[in-house]
C-alpha cells in the first residue's frame, strides 16, 4: 500500500507542476504573435488588392469605360474598403521597423562632423603636415 500511495502523491504533484508551469513556457507567445503577424500579412496583401482596385478603376474612368459617376460611387466604395484595411492595420499596432539606415553626412563639407579632427584645418581623414 505504501508504494501505490506514493505513486499517487508522485502522480498528482506531478499534474500540478504540469498545470502551474503551462504559462511559462515559450510556445504561447510565440503562437499568439505568429497570429498576429499573419493578421498583418493578410492585411497587407488586403491593402494592396485595395490599391489596386482603386487604380484600375481610375484608369477605367481615364479610358472611357466608366462615367463620371459610376466611377465616383466605385471609388467612393473603394477608398472607404481602404481606410477600413488601413485602421486594422493601425489597431494592429506598429510593425517591426527595420533598422534605419545611418544619416547622410552633413551636406557641403564632404566628410563626418563627428569625426575628430587633425587641428590644421583639413578634412579629419587628411594627414598631417609632414606625416603620411
Amino acid at each position: 500500500m505504501d508504494a501505490v500511495a506514493a505513486l499517487i502523491v508522485l502522480a498528482a504533484l506531478a499534474i500540478a507542476l504540469f498545470v502551474l508551469g503551462q504559462p511559462l513556457w515559450p510556445g504561447r507567445e510565440q503562437a499568439a504573435a505568429g497570429r498576429h503577424d499573419l493578421r498583418r500579412a493578410d492585411l497587407d496583401a488586403a491593402k494592396i488588392a485595395k490599391y489596386r482596385e482603386i487604380r484600375d478603376a481610375e484608369l477605367d474612368h481615364a479610358t472611357g469605360k466608366l462615367s463620371d459617376a459610376d466611377w465616383q460611387a466605385i471609388d467612393r466604395r473603394l477608398r472607404a474598403d481602404a481606410v477600413e484595411i488601413l485602421h486594422e492595420l493601425d489597431g494592429l499596432g506598429t510593425a517591426p521597423e527595420a533598422p534605419e539606415d545611418p544619416p547622410p553626412a552633413a551636406a557641403g563639407d564632404g566628410h563626418d562632423p563627428a569625426a575628430a579632427t587633425t587641428g590644421e584645418g583639413g578634412p579629419p581623414d587628411a594627414a598631417p603636415a609632414g606625416r603620411l
